[in-house]
Protein backbone atom coordinates (compact mmCIF):
# COMPACT_ATOMS: atom_id res chain seq x y z
CA UNK A 1 0.00 0.00 0.00
CA UNK A 2 1.51 3.19 -1.43
CA UNK A 3 1.93 5.73 2.05
CA UNK A 4 -0.58 9.05 1.45
CA UNK A 5 1.55 12.48 1.81
CA UNK A 6 -0.94 13.86 4.57
CA UNK A 7 0.96 17.50 4.22
CA UNK A 8 0.37 17.14 0.64
CA UNK A 9 -3.32 16.09 1.32
CA UNK A 10 -4.09 18.75 3.72
CA UNK A 11 -2.48 21.67 1.23
CA UNK A 12 -4.86 20.29 -0.85
CA UNK A 13 -7.84 20.76 1.05
CA UNK A 14 -6.84 24.12 2.05
CA UNK A 15 -6.30 25.29 -0.90
CA UNK A 16 -9.02 24.12 -2.98
CA UNK A 17 -11.86 24.23 0.15
CA UNK A 18 -11.53 27.51 2.37
CA UNK A 19 -13.85 28.06 5.85
CA UNK A 20 -17.35 30.39 5.21
CA UNK A 21 -18.34 33.10 7.84
CA UNK A 22 -21.01 32.42 10.74
CA UNK A 23 -24.37 33.27 9.06
CA UNK A 24 -26.09 36.63 10.06
CA UNK A 25 -29.11 34.74 12.32
CA UNK A 26 -26.05 33.14 14.32
CA UNK A 27 -24.55 36.92 15.16
CA UNK A 28 -28.01 38.65 16.12
CA UNK A 29 -29.09 35.70 18.87
CA UNK A 30 -25.66 36.46 20.08
CA UNK A 31 -25.78 40.03 20.49
CA UNK A 32 -29.80 39.64 22.20
CA UNK A 33 -28.30 37.17 24.39
CA UNK A 34 -25.18 39.30 25.20
CA UNK A 35 -27.39 42.50 25.97
CA UNK A 36 -29.90 40.27 28.28
CA UNK A 37 -27.33 39.29 30.35
CA UNK A 38 -25.98 43.23 30.64
CA UNK A 39 -29.28 43.98 31.50
CA UNK A 40 -29.37 41.03 34.16
CA UNK A 41 -26.33 42.44 35.74
CA UNK A 42 -27.24 46.23 35.44
CA UNK A 43 -30.76 45.46 37.42
CA UNK A 44 -28.96 43.56 40.34
CA UNK A 45 -27.04 46.08 40.87
CA UNK A 46 -29.65 48.39 40.83
CA UNK A 47 -31.35 46.44 43.69
CA UNK A 48 -28.41 45.87 45.65
CA UNK A 49 -27.88 49.32 45.78
CA UNK A 50 -31.92 49.97 46.52
CA UNK A 51 -32.15 47.80 48.85
CA UNK A 52 -28.49 48.78 50.37
CA UNK A 53 -30.30 52.17 50.85
CA UNK A 54 -33.77 51.03 52.48
CA UNK A 55 -31.49 48.89 54.95
CA UNK A 56 -30.12 52.18 55.87
CA UNK A 57 -32.66 54.09 56.27
CA UNK A 58 -34.71 51.65 58.51
CA UNK A 59 -31.36 51.33 60.46
CA UNK A 60 -31.28 55.40 60.56
CA UNK A 61 -35.25 55.55 61.84
CA UNK A 62 -34.48 53.10 64.82
CA UNK A 63 -31.62 54.40 65.88
CA UNK A 64 -33.21 57.88 65.50
CA UNK A 65 -36.55 56.17 67.49
CA UNK A 66 -34.29 54.52 70.10
CA UNK A 67 -32.61 57.89 70.57
CA UNK A 68 -35.91 59.90 70.84
CA UNK A 69 -36.07 61.82 74.62
CA UNK A 70 -38.09 60.80 77.79
CA UNK A 71 -41.14 63.24 78.47
CA UNK A 72 -41.17 64.60 82.20
CA UNK A 73 -44.54 64.19 83.42
CA UNK A 74 -46.31 64.44 86.65
CA UNK A 75 -48.47 61.26 87.74
CA UNK A 76 -51.25 60.16 90.09
CA UNK A 77 -52.25 56.79 91.46
CA UNK A 78 -56.26 56.04 90.38
CA UNK A 79 -57.50 55.00 94.19
CA UNK A 80 -60.69 53.32 95.21
CA UNK A 81 -63.30 55.31 97.60
CA UNK A 82 -65.89 57.49 97.66
CA UNK A 83 -67.67 60.59 96.27
CA UNK A 84 -70.57 63.16 96.41
CA UNK A 85 -73.14 63.93 94.39
CA UNK A 86 -73.94 67.64 94.52
CA UNK A 87 -77.06 70.16 93.35
CA UNK A 88 -75.24 73.67 92.83
CA UNK A 89 -77.44 76.74 92.97
CA UNK A 90 -76.78 80.30 93.69
CA UNK A 91 -78.55 81.50 96.63
CA UNK A 92 -78.64 84.87 98.75
CA UNK A 93 -77.19 85.10 102.66
CA UNK A 94 -80.61 85.98 104.12
CA UNK A 95 -81.07 86.73 107.86
CA UNK A 96 -83.32 84.77 110.19
CA UNK A 97 -84.24 88.19 111.81
CA UNK A 98 -84.40 91.82 110.88
CA UNK A 99 -85.35 94.29 112.73
CA UNK A 100 -86.02 98.12 111.74
CA UNK A 101 -86.08 99.98 114.75
CA UNK A 102 -88.67 103.26 114.39
CA UNK A 103 -90.13 106.13 117.35
CA UNK A 104 -92.88 104.93 118.91
CA UNK A 105 -92.80 108.00 120.94
CA UNK A 106 -92.12 111.78 119.72
CA UNK A 107 -89.24 113.89 121.17
CA UNK A 108 -85.69 115.11 121.14
CA UNK A 109 -82.76 112.50 120.44
CA UNK A 110 -80.99 112.91 123.87
CA UNK A 111 -78.53 109.91 123.10
CA UNK A 112 -77.29 107.02 120.49
CA UNK A 113 -75.51 104.68 122.81
CA UNK A 114 -74.26 101.83 119.71
CA UNK A 115 -71.49 102.01 116.85
CA UNK A 116 -71.27 101.37 113.60
CA UNK A 117 -70.95 97.94 112.72
CA UNK A 118 -71.55 96.93 116.24
CA UNK A 119 -72.78 93.79 117.34
CA UNK A 120 -74.83 94.14 119.85
CA UNK A 121 -77.15 91.41 122.63
CA UNK A 122 -80.58 91.53 123.10
CA UNK A 123 -81.96 94.41 125.28
CA UNK A 124 -78.95 96.69 125.11
CA UNK A 125 -79.41 99.99 125.13
CA UNK A 126 -79.48 101.51 121.39
CA UNK A 127 -81.23 105.44 121.70
CA UNK A 128 -82.79 107.94 123.98
CA UNK A 129 -85.32 110.19 123.47
CA UNK A 130 -86.01 112.86 126.48
CA UNK A 131 -88.64 111.20 129.20
CA UNK A 132 -89.67 114.16 130.76
CA UNK A 133 -92.98 114.66 128.91
CA UNK A 134 -93.97 111.12 129.50
CA UNK A 135 -92.64 111.15 133.41
CA UNK A 136 -94.58 114.30 133.95
CA UNK A 137 -97.49 112.70 132.33
CA UNK A 138 -97.09 109.09 133.97
CA UNK A 139 -96.83 111.18 137.14
CA UNK A 140 -100.30 112.90 136.56
CA UNK A 141 -101.58 109.16 135.98
CA UNK A 142 -100.55 107.58 139.36
CA UNK A 143 -101.76 110.60 141.29
CA UNK A 144 -104.87 110.42 139.82
CA UNK A 145 -105.24 106.14 140.23
CA UNK A 146 -104.32 107.27 144.02
CA UNK A 147 -106.80 109.39 144.85
CA UNK A 148 -109.26 107.39 143.54
CA UNK A 149 -107.91 104.41 145.45
CA UNK A 150 -108.23 105.90 148.28
CA UNK A 151 -112.09 106.62 147.19
CA UNK A 152 -112.77 103.48 146.63
CA UNK A 153 -111.63 103.00 149.93
CA UNK A 154 -113.34 105.04 151.36
CA UNK A 155 -116.71 103.90 149.58
CA UNK A 156 -115.72 100.32 151.16
CA UNK A 157 -115.29 101.46 154.36
CA UNK A 158 -119.14 103.02 154.22
CA UNK A 159 -120.79 100.06 152.91
CA UNK A 160 -118.97 97.90 155.78
CA UNK A 161 -121.17 100.17 157.93
CA UNK A 162 -124.40 100.21 156.11
CA UNK A 163 -124.55 96.84 155.93
CA UNK A 164 -123.89 96.38 159.55
CA UNK A 165 -126.98 99.06 160.16
CA UNK A 166 -129.13 97.06 158.02
CA UNK A 167 -128.29 94.12 160.16
CA UNK A 168 -129.65 95.67 162.91
CA UNK A 169 -132.28 97.68 161.09
CA UNK A 170 -131.46 100.97 161.67
CA UNK A 171 -130.88 101.93 157.55
CA UNK A 172 -133.64 101.25 154.62
CA UNK A 173 -132.34 99.36 152.30
CA UNK A 174 -132.26 101.51 149.41
CA UNK A 175 -129.10 103.28 150.85
CA UNK A 176 -127.33 99.99 151.36
CA UNK A 177 -128.13 99.07 147.64
CA UNK A 178 -126.66 102.72 146.32
CA UNK A 179 -123.40 102.44 148.51
CA UNK A 180 -122.87 98.89 147.04
CA UNK A 181 -123.25 100.58 143.21
CA UNK A 182 -120.97 103.50 144.53
CA UNK A 183 -118.24 101.20 145.66
CA UNK A 184 -118.79 99.21 141.96
CA UNK A 185 -118.27 102.98 140.50
CA UNK A 186 -115.15 103.72 142.05
CA UNK A 187 -113.86 100.29 141.40
CA UNK A 188 -114.31 100.95 137.66
CA UNK A 189 -112.81 104.43 137.93
CA UNK A 190 -109.86 102.84 139.63
CA UNK A 191 -109.80 100.42 137.08
CA UNK A 192 -109.54 102.89 134.51
CA UNK A 193 -107.08 104.95 136.38
CA UNK A 194 -104.76 102.04 136.63
CA UNK A 195 -105.07 101.77 132.73
CA UNK A 196 -103.85 104.79 132.05
CA UNK A 197 -100.89 104.70 134.40
CA UNK A 198 -99.78 101.42 132.75
CA UNK A 199 -100.02 103.05 129.34
CA UNK A 200 -98.15 105.71 130.28
CA UNK A 201 -95.56 103.51 131.33
CA UNK A 202 -94.95 102.01 128.42
CA UNK A 203 -94.65 105.67 126.63
CA UNK A 204 -92.48 106.04 129.06
CA UNK A 205 -90.80 102.86 128.34
CA UNK A 206 -90.30 103.76 124.39
CA UNK A 207 -87.77 106.44 125.27
CA UNK A 208 -85.02 104.00 125.70
CA UNK A 209 -85.14 101.87 122.97
CA UNK A 210 -82.90 98.49 123.20
CA UNK A 211 -82.35 95.88 120.82
CA UNK A 212 -85.51 93.44 120.16
CA UNK A 213 -82.90 90.78 118.71
CA UNK A 214 -78.93 89.99 118.72
CA UNK A 215 -77.16 91.28 116.03
CA UNK A 216 -75.01 93.96 113.80
CA UNK A 217 -76.27 97.33 113.84
CA UNK A 218 -75.84 99.00 110.73
CA UNK A 219 -74.64 102.62 109.61
CA UNK A 220 -75.83 105.46 111.90
CA UNK A 221 -79.01 106.75 110.80
CA UNK A 222 -80.04 109.84 113.57
CA UNK A 223 -77.61 112.13 115.42
CA UNK A 224 -78.19 113.28 119.09
CA UNK A 225 -80.82 116.35 119.16
CA UNK A 226 -82.64 115.31 116.24
CA UNK A 227 -86.76 115.64 116.96
CA UNK A 228 -88.43 112.11 116.23
CA UNK A 229 -92.38 111.69 115.93
CA UNK A 230 -93.92 108.66 117.06
CA UNK A 231 -95.06 108.35 113.52
CA UNK A 232 -92.66 104.97 112.46
CA UNK A 233 -91.89 107.20 109.36
CA UNK A 234 -87.65 107.76 110.12
CA UNK A 235 -85.58 104.70 110.89
CA UNK A 236 -83.59 105.14 113.89
CA UNK A 237 -81.87 101.42 113.47
CA UNK A 238 -81.59 98.37 111.80
CA UNK A 239 -80.12 95.30 113.44
CA UNK A 240 -79.79 91.63 111.33
CA UNK A 241 -78.89 88.69 113.06
CA UNK A 242 -75.60 87.04 111.91
CA UNK A 243 -75.76 84.17 114.25
CA UNK A 244 -77.00 81.93 112.77
CA UNK A 245 -78.04 82.81 109.33
CA UNK A 246 -79.65 81.46 106.42
CA UNK A 247 -78.98 81.02 102.93
CA UNK A 248 -81.94 80.94 100.40
CA UNK A 249 -81.34 79.49 96.77
CA UNK A 250 -83.59 77.67 94.50
CA UNK A 251 -83.20 74.10 92.41
CA UNK A 252 -85.38 73.44 89.29
CA UNK A 253 -87.94 71.39 90.06
CA UNK A 254 -86.30 68.36 88.46
CA UNK A 255 -84.42 67.92 91.11
CA UNK A 256 -87.31 68.61 93.85
CA UNK A 257 -88.12 64.55 93.75
CA UNK A 258 -84.22 63.90 94.64
CA UNK A 259 -83.78 66.23 97.09
CA UNK A 260 -87.41 65.21 99.09
CA UNK A 261 -86.69 61.72 98.95
CA UNK A 262 -83.10 61.96 100.50
CA UNK A 263 -84.95 64.16 102.67
CA UNK A 264 -86.87 61.17 103.66
CA UNK A 265 -83.82 58.85 104.24
CA UNK A 266 -81.88 61.24 106.30
CA UNK A 267 -83.96 64.04 107.37
CA UNK A 268 -81.44 66.90 106.54
CA UNK A 269 -78.90 66.90 104.20
CA UNK A 270 -75.39 68.96 104.43
CA UNK A 271 -75.54 72.46 102.49
CA UNK A 272 -72.31 74.03 101.47
CA UNK A 273 -71.77 78.00 100.81
CA UNK A 274 -68.40 78.61 98.35
CA UNK A 275 -67.73 82.23 97.25
CA UNK A 276 -68.01 83.92 94.13
CA UNK A 277 -65.34 81.62 92.23
CA UNK A 278 -66.31 78.23 93.80
CA UNK A 279 -62.49 78.28 94.80
CA UNK A 280 -63.22 78.38 98.38
CA UNK A 281 -65.40 76.86 101.01
CA UNK A 282 -66.92 79.79 103.50
CA UNK A 283 -69.30 77.67 105.73
CA UNK A 284 -70.91 74.00 106.00
CA UNK A 285 -74.66 74.18 107.12
CA UNK A 286 -77.52 72.04 106.78
CA UNK A 287 -80.80 72.62 104.97
CA UNK A 288 -83.40 73.53 107.33
CA UNK A 289 -87.05 73.85 105.16
CA UNK A 290 -88.84 73.88 101.30
CA UNK A 291 -90.74 76.44 99.99
CA UNK A 292 -94.24 75.45 99.77
CA UNK A 293 -94.73 75.62 96.34
CA UNK A 294 -92.86 76.03 93.01
CA UNK A 295 -92.60 79.21 91.16
CA UNK A 296 -94.18 79.03 87.59
CA UNK A 297 -92.29 81.44 86.09
CA UNK A 298 -88.86 80.62 86.27
CA UNK A 299 -89.52 76.41 87.40
CA UNK A 300 -88.02 76.49 90.56
CA UNK A 301 -88.24 76.11 93.84
CA UNK A 302 -86.53 77.94 96.82
CA UNK A 303 -84.91 75.99 99.71
CA UNK A 304 -83.53 77.41 103.37
CA UNK A 305 -80.33 76.18 104.55
CA UNK A 306 -79.26 77.15 108.54
CA UNK A 307 -75.59 77.97 108.87
CA UNK A 308 -73.97 78.59 112.61
CA UNK A 309 -72.02 81.37 110.85
CA UNK A 310 -69.73 81.61 114.14
CA UNK A 311 -67.29 83.23 112.38
CA UNK A 312 -69.06 85.62 110.57
CA UNK A 313 -68.03 84.55 106.84
CA UNK A 314 -71.66 84.36 105.48
CA UNK A 315 -72.82 88.57 105.10
CA UNK A 316 -76.55 89.57 104.96
CA UNK A 317 -77.56 89.77 101.10
CA UNK A 318 -74.15 88.29 100.36
CA UNK A 319 -74.04 85.94 96.89
CA UNK A 320 -72.44 82.48 97.51
CA UNK A 321 -72.52 79.55 95.74
CA UNK A 322 -74.35 76.30 96.74
CA UNK A 323 -73.96 72.80 96.99
CA UNK A 324 -76.40 70.59 98.10
CA UNK A 325 -75.04 67.23 99.10
CA UNK A 326 -77.99 64.91 97.85
CA UNK A 327 -75.63 61.43 97.29
CA UNK A 328 -72.81 59.41 98.13
CA UNK A 329 -70.82 56.69 95.79
CA UNK A 330 -69.08 54.43 97.86
CA UNK A 331 -66.66 51.92 96.35
CA UNK A 332 -65.75 54.06 92.67
CA UNK A 333 -62.60 54.62 90.90
CA UNK A 334 -61.17 58.08 91.20
CA UNK A 335 -58.56 59.97 89.41
CA UNK A 336 -57.55 63.51 89.65
CA UNK A 337 -59.88 65.80 87.17
CA UNK A 338 -56.53 67.20 85.91
CA UNK A 339 -55.65 63.89 84.41
CA UNK A 340 -58.91 63.32 82.19
CA UNK A 341 -58.47 64.87 78.62
CA UNK A 342 -60.85 64.96 75.83
CA UNK A 343 -61.27 64.54 72.14
CA UNK A 344 -64.36 65.33 71.20
CA UNK A 345 -67.21 63.79 72.71
CA UNK A 346 -64.15 60.51 73.94
CA UNK A 347 -62.34 61.09 77.40
CA UNK A 348 -59.38 59.40 77.66
CA UNK A 349 -56.21 59.05 80.12
CA UNK A 350 -52.54 58.45 79.36
CA UNK A 351 -51.80 55.19 81.66
CA UNK A 352 -48.15 54.48 82.74
CA UNK A 353 -46.39 51.44 82.43
CA UNK A 354 -43.50 50.22 81.47
CA UNK A 355 -41.79 53.71 81.15
CA UNK A 356 -44.21 54.08 78.66
CA UNK A 357 -47.69 55.99 77.83
CA UNK A 358 -50.56 54.15 77.03
CA UNK A 359 -53.63 55.80 75.53
CA UNK A 360 -56.70 54.27 77.35
CA UNK A 361 -60.03 55.37 76.60
CA UNK A 362 -62.85 56.19 79.76
CA UNK A 363 -66.37 57.19 80.76
CA UNK A 364 -66.30 60.02 83.17
CA UNK A 365 -68.84 60.18 85.96
CA UNK A 366 -69.30 62.25 89.06
CA UNK A 367 -66.66 65.32 89.55
CA UNK A 368 -65.84 66.73 93.13
CA UNK A 369 -63.10 68.09 95.33
CA UNK A 370 -60.45 68.09 92.14
CA UNK A 371 -61.40 63.89 91.72
CA UNK A 372 -63.54 62.61 89.07
CA UNK A 373 -64.99 59.04 89.06
CA UNK A 374 -64.40 57.21 86.25
CA UNK A 375 -64.79 53.65 84.41
CA UNK A 376 -62.66 51.60 82.38
CA UNK A 377 -59.36 52.11 84.61
CA UNK A 378 -58.51 49.90 87.75
CA UNK A 379 -57.60 51.18 91.11
CA UNK A 380 -53.94 51.17 91.65
CA UNK A 381 -52.89 52.19 87.78
CA UNK A 382 -50.84 55.02 87.18
CA UNK A 383 -52.11 57.67 85.04
CA UNK A 384 -49.94 61.24 83.86
CA UNK A 385 -51.51 64.69 85.28
CA UNK A 386 -49.53 67.08 82.88
CA UNK A 387 -47.30 67.36 79.93
CA UNK A 388 -50.10 66.05 77.89
CA UNK A 389 -48.79 68.33 74.31
CA UNK A 390 -46.25 66.16 74.32
CA UNK A 391 -47.72 62.33 75.07
CA UNK A 392 -48.98 60.33 72.47
CA UNK A 393 -49.33 56.91 72.21
CA UNK A 394 -46.25 55.02 73.14
CA UNK A 395 -43.95 57.98 74.14
CA UNK A 396 -41.35 56.85 76.94
CA UNK A 397 -42.02 58.80 79.90
CA UNK A 398 -40.03 59.71 83.35
CA UNK A 399 -42.25 60.65 86.24
CA UNK A 400 -41.25 63.68 87.96
CA UNK A 401 -42.56 64.85 91.51
CA UNK A 402 -43.40 68.39 90.42
CA UNK A 403 -44.97 69.47 86.89
CA UNK A 404 -42.11 70.69 84.73
CA UNK A 405 -42.00 74.01 83.52
CA UNK A 406 -43.84 75.38 80.26
CA UNK A 407 -40.29 75.55 78.34
CA UNK A 408 -38.74 72.35 79.50
CA UNK A 409 -37.08 70.47 76.69
CA UNK A 410 -38.66 66.55 76.48
CA UNK A 411 -36.27 63.89 77.98
CA UNK A 412 -35.12 66.44 80.85
CA UNK A 413 -36.32 65.59 84.36
CA UNK A 414 -36.97 68.49 87.01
Amino acid sequence: MPEVDDKSDMHHIGAGHQLSPPPPWYRQRWILWTGLILLLLLGGIVFAIIHNNNAKAAAARRALASAKPSVSVTVATATKGNIGVYLGAIGTVTPVYTASITAQASGVLTAVHYSEGQLVRKGEALIDIDPRPYRAQLMQAEGALEHDTNVLAQARMDLDRYRAAWARNGIPKQLLDDQEKIVLQDQGTVKNDQGTVNYDQVQLSFCHITAPIAGRVGLRLVDPGNVVQATGATVLAVITQVQPTTVVFTLAEDSLGQVQARMRQMHTLPVEAWDRAQTAKIASGKLQSIDNQIDTTTGTVKLRALFDNKNGALYPNQFVNTRLLVNTLEGVTLVPTGAVQHNGQVAFLYVIANGKATVRNIKTGVADGGMTEVEGINPGEVVATSSFDKLQEGSPVVAAKHAPPANAAEGNTP
